[in-house]
């Protein structure tokens, strides 16, 4: 027996039939603590229209909340925005199902699902500024390559001024509220800033590029395939996206380290003192206890990394070899840093952090501060000190 879930109303005209994931606590190494949401929104145009699907699990879950509102085989056109599986896992149950007359994806977009799927799917590329009547309404295509796949694009439904954003202006938020204004302020600026780090940090020209193309349209809403519809805030997320994308940087520094015995830990402490004393807001993050993604989170809009490791067999940390993995490949801009850590008898980590803050193009104001074995009091003034230098270096608040 299926379950009896329901549509969301979004406009007179317009219904969220998603799905909610509570559980989910993992998105490919992103931290997700507070699950997420997979959007797909039903037009109900004369021509009636899905706006992507979702993630393969909840398939059923969709296709009840579209059967609350209408027969499922009345819908003419599927439109797919992005290709990544959390919003086309039931694509192809949903062509079979329902038999639209055409499905819609960019011309990436439509090699891409042919190489996810392997099935026959009869897709139709649209071009970027292509309109398709919907009869008594005009969907818009707009091209937003790497935002944050080659296949992105936008939809927009001229006459309702709803921009339909794929994964731009998203984040991993399972709730049963449907709007920006329903949900605490603090949490969604959070969460829209932990996806914008982690998701779109390294497209951030491409990021720039849309939202050019996004002020040319008049919006009363933007309707994301993750979390609520923006309704109320519209220009407060235009313009957080704006600022992250620059990537000037602040008076803030995140030290991220981790430690075995201890030494690493008071080096870092000891930093941020040095720190604090000339006025910078500091986030101190040791590995064991904070995610890498929470990590790329803190540095966004920050002025300066810090990092540090103790030596393990001949290496950094492994925690922190991971984190720096991760934020190389989400290429953070205009940032200043050091590398510090303790070591037994093999003083080779805090040199490979140096090496690796340098292919992060982080620019390093100060060799590597290393100690062995545990920080005297003068090995302590040296941290506190470093952390007054890089200070030094970072703008003063405006």
């Amino acid at each position: 027996m299926k379950a009896p879930f329901t549509a969301a109303k979004i406009t007179e005209e317009i219904y969220w039939v998603g799905a909610i994931d509570w559980s989910l606590r993992d998105f490919h190494g992103y931290a997700t603590e507070r699950g997420t949401t997979y959007n797909a929104y039903l037009v109900l145009a004369d021509k009636p229209t899905l706006v992507d699907t979702v993630k393969a699990p909840f398939r059923d879950e969709m296709f009840a909340r579209i059967e609350s509102v209408i027969d499922p085989e009345k819908i003419r056109y599927i439109v797919s925005n992005h290709s990544e599986m959390d919003h086309t896992g039931c694509l192809p149950d949903a062509v079979r199902w329902i038999k639209p007359e055409k499905v819609y994806a960019s011309t990436n977009g439509a090699k891409a699902l042919q190489a996810h799927f392997h099935e026959a799917m009869d897709l139709t590329a649209a071009a970027n500024g292509e309109e398709i009547s919907l009869g008594n309404k005009t969907l818009r295509f707009i091209e937003t390559k790497m935002l944050h796949w080659p296949d992105s694009m936008f939809a927009y439904l001229v006459e309702d001024q709803v921009l339909f954003s794929q994964d731009g202006f998203g984040m991993h938020l399972a709730t049963t509220e449907r709007f920006d204004d329903e949900i605490d302020p603090g949490i969604l600026r959070y969460e829209a800033a932990k996806y914008y780090a982690n998701i779109l940090l390294p497209f951030a020209p491409m990021v720039s590029l849309a939202l050019d193309k996004a002020a040319t349209l008049p919006l009363k809403m933007i309707a994301p395939d993750h979390g609520p519809v923006w309704r109320k805030d519209i220009d407060l997320i235009v313009d957080l996206y704006a600022h992250w994308a620059a990537q000037k940087p602040v008076r803030k520094a995140v030290i991220v380290y981790d430690t075995m015995w201890g030494s690493t830990a008071a080096m870092a402490k000891a930093i941020e003192d040095g720190l604090v004393a000339e006025g910078v807001s500091v986030k101190s993050m040791r590995l064991k206890e904070n995610p890498r993604s929470n990590v790329a989170t803190e540095m966004l809009g920050a002025g300066a990394l810090i990092v540090g490791s103790p030596t393990l067999n001949n290496q950094m940390f492994p925690t922190v070899a991971d984190v720096l993995t991760y934020l190389k490949g989400l290429k953070p801009k205009n940032l200043v840093g050091a590398a510090f850590g303790s070591y037994g008898w093999s003083d080779t980590a805090v040199k490979q952090v140096g090496r690796a803050l340098e292919e992060l193009q982080v620019n390093v104001v100060a060799g590597p501060l290393s100690v062995q074995y545990v920080p005297s009091h003068d090995d302590l003034l040296k941290c506190h000190e470093l952390g007054r230098k890089i200070a030094g270096t970072l703008p003063e608040r405006t």
